[in-house]
């Protein structure tokens, strides 16, 4: 059985349905020497919600703003 693709209506926050967001970057360590050395091993986007503040991370790949966002709104 194939899924239904969601539906114009179905798209927004997973948490409120609101359709605008804000997307951030933030830059973590990782364990070990990075961690001692406070060297910024691992970049994630944060796309949040502009009306809840329902935020998720996602790995940086470079690939774009709006696929993130994409996947976030559904």
């Amino acid at each position: 059985m194939v899924p239904e693709p969601p539906s114009a209506s179905d798209r927004g926050c997973p948490k409120c349905g609101h359709t605008e967001t804000d997307v951030g970057t933030i830059s973590t360590t990782g364990g070990g020497l990075s961690k001692m050395f406070d060297i910024q091993t691992n970049s994630f986007k944060v796309v949040s919600c502009t009306n809840c503040g329902y935020s998720e991370l996602y790995r940086d790949t470079t690939s774009g703003t709006s696929d993130i966002v994409d996947v976030f709104l559904g």
